[in-house]
């Protein structure tokens, strides 16, 4: 697996933020707290045990790459970390996509009914965007996290995406409208996570745009290797390897892999933990 170039322990590196984002999400939506019924176990069910926590990763490192303390990204990063798991409770509920197993256990709805794994969801859309506004950076820039939190997750976002791609589900879905799909659905929360780590890093307008660029090609690697390592076991006809064949769709994610670290260059070593994740979901396996 290439993760640098330099010998960089990528690996390591994203273990031990993972770590402190659970330690964050623990903090933040506590065991024991003000809930009513068994919202907070339901929200925590959904949270705990967590995957990579790779979006709360790159909202971090984004932040490191201008010399900020971590601190002040964590909460917009635990806030993206929310609004991904929301999605997923929601995506395994009958009327969407029907799974029975999320991360190894049961998914919430199969947990704890459906009518309580959509008021989960709902609970973990919401309560991002209180966290998301609790960072020690200025006024202006916790504003401005929110308003980037909401249009990644809205109707902009990935829930505009959704919709088009339960549309496409229905009637044939060309590349341009695949493309659109994915920015959206799948993109616009990893590039939301990059830009809010620069905005409370305290990114300049240029490497605010660097960073922007960075994210949307990452949030493209990452939905073109999940769709080539679905080819392998239970291929989809709307994903890039049915629309645009295996071979041009790894050319396509090599591509937006040297874009995303040619745009980190400028930022030099302490980018090095972004360029690393850039070529890690290239190689990736899982």
């Amino acid at each position: 697996m290439t993760t640098s170039t330099t010998g960089f322990d990528l690996i390591a590196y994203m273990k031990a933020r993972a770590q402190e984002v659970d330690q964050a999400l623990d903090e933040l939506l506590p065991q024991r707290g003000p809930y009513m019924g068994k919202i907070g176990e339901a929200m925590r069910y959904s949270l705990f045990p967590g995957g990579k926590r790779f979006r709360p990763v790159l909202c971090l490192a984004a932040a490191e790459a201008l010399g900020a303390e971590r601190r002040v990204a964590m909460p917009a990063a635990c806030a993206f970390e929310m609004i991904h798991c929301f999605s997923l409770v929601h995506d395994d509920l009958p009327c969407m996509d029907d799974d029975d197993m999320r991360r190894g256990k049961p998914s919430c709805h199969k947990a704890y009914g459906e009518a309580m794994a959509l008021l989960a969801g709902d609970g973990l859309n919401t309560w991002a965007f209180h966290v998301a506004s609790q960072s020690p950076a200025s006024a202006e820039a916790n504003l401005r996290v929110v308003r980037e939190l909401a249009e990644a997750t809205g109707h902009p976002g990935m829930i505009g995406g959704q919709v088009i791609d339960l549309d496409g589900q229905h009637g044939s879905v060309d590349g341009p409208q695949l493309l659109a799909i994915h920015r959206a659905k799948t993109g616009a929360l990893i590039r939301g996570a990059v830009r809010c780590g620069a905005i409370l890093g305290g990114a300049d307008e240029a490497r605010l745009e660097a960073l922007t660029g960075y994210g949307e090609r990452v949030g493209l690697v990452f939905q073109i290797t999940d769709d080539i390592l679905d080819a392998a076991d239970d291929p989809e006809p709307v994903s890039f390897p049915a629309l645009f064949g295996l071979e041009e769709s790894h050319r396509m994610a090599r591509e937006a892999t040297m874009e995303a670290v040619a745009l980190l260059e400028p930022l030099g070593g302490r980018a090095e933990p972004l360029s690393s994740l850039a070529l890690y979901l290239l190689d990736r396996k899982t």
